[in-house]
């Protein structure tokens, strides 16, 4: 006779026996856990709640992107006696194609690139999804708009995109040597000139840039970036200025804030008309409205600048001076190699050129 151990769950027997009994998992009684009738609909309150944040599931560039070509779209749709919410893939299809192929107050007079009809309808399709609609590119019929859009591409690929003039070192340093004021205006320009070419900053970087993102070096200036463009979770990316002796961003950048008395916040701000700092800090806008008036002063055409003119800038003279992609795309903060390529091409293609010994 054996002795009996203490007590153990048991497995069950290998010829398929099952378990004691007295292990059974007793099944979970499912009765109401309140008396009060469940709603169907959350409060407006919490409507209210998840709406701000949807709000911001887009950056606010795109958000007034996608607003602006959205209106353009339903006075198109108004002029013609149109419904646009919901719009038909029909209806969709007739303005793209449009815009595609004539120049309408609704395409800024010209035939649009094929990036932006993308973009039109990207906005339609934003528009309906926040409406709680089915946008008209899933709907019945959504096949026409499908190859017409092909056929868009199609049409438009030789049409070569237009670029912006990037302000290299060359550029920036006649730009920068045209502003020989000391107003505040002039002294506010030469920092966010020079910052803005040698951070690479995107413009919306570069006017979100608050005096607490910036931290002293032995070197230069070390700028934290919360969040951007390539990191939308906001786990934040720092970007090292480096002082320098030619374009001297942080001896500028250091004189603007002194001069403007600047102790937080907005380090690129507004000016009134008669030049005083306000607290407002400076529009996307304004960096590329900046640039192509500083670049005008000097006798460049205005025409060939933009915002994207000084962070485009610091990529070609770093790729043209040896600068490897992979530091390029750390200080850049692109997502990939692939979209640096083009601001290195034509410097690699004459370095060591095949033909360099018998040309």
């Amino acid at each position: 006779m054996t002795n009996a151990g203490p007590a153990t769950d048991k497995a069950p027997s290998e010829d398929g026996g099952a378990p004691p009994a007295s292990n059974a998992v007793a099944p979970l009684a499912l009765t109401p856990f309140s008396s009060v009738p469940l709603i169907e609909r959350i409060t407006a309150d919490d409507e209210a709640r998840v709406a701000s944040y949807v709000a911001r599931a887009s950056a606010a560039s795109t958000v007034r992107a996608y607003r602006s070509d959205w209106r353009l779209f339903t006075d198109w749709c108004a002029a013609r006696g149109y419904q646009p919410l919901p719009a038909t893939p029909e209806v969709t299809a007739a303005y793209l194609a449009e815009i595609a192929d004539v120049g309408t107050t609704f395409s800024a007079g010209r035939p649009l690139s094929k990036a932006s009809i993308e973009r039109r309808l990207a906005a339609i399709v934003f528009a309906h999804r926040a409406a709680g609609l089915e946008p008209p590119t899933t709907q019945t019929g959504a096949a026409t708009l499908s190859a017409m859009m092909r056929g868009i591409r199609n049409a438009k690929r030789s049409v070569r995109r237009a670029t912006k003039r990037p302000a290299d070192a060359d550029v920036l340093r006649d730009i920068v040597r045209g502003i020989t004021g000391d107003t505040m205006l002039d002294l506010r320009d030469r920092a966010l000139l020079t910052m803005g070419m040698m951070g690479a900053f995107r413009r919306s970087e570069l006017v979100r840039i608050r005096v607490e993102d910036i931290a002293p070096h032995p070197r230069g200036l070390s700028i934290t970036i919360p969040f951007s463009k390539g990191d939308q979770a906001g786990a934040g990316q720092s970007v090292a200025i480096l002082e320098g002796r030619r374009i001297e961003p942080v001896r500028h950048l250091r004189a603007w804030i002194e001069a403007a008395e600047i102790t937080a916040g907005a380090v690129f701000r507004r000016l009134t008309p008669h030049g005083r700092v306000t607290d407002a800090a400076l529009s996307e806008q304004s960096v590329a409205l900046v640039v192509k008036k500083r670049a005008a002063a000097v006798g460049y055409d205005p025409a060939l600048f933009a915002g994207h003119s000084l962070r485009a800038g610091f990529l070609t003279e770093a790729g043209r001076t040896g600068a490897t992609l992979f530091k390029m795309q750390e200080h850049s903060r692109h997502k990939s190699i692939e979209m640096l390529s083009t601001y290195v091409r034509d410097e690699e293609a004459f370095r060591n050129h095949a033909a360099e010994g018998f040309a």
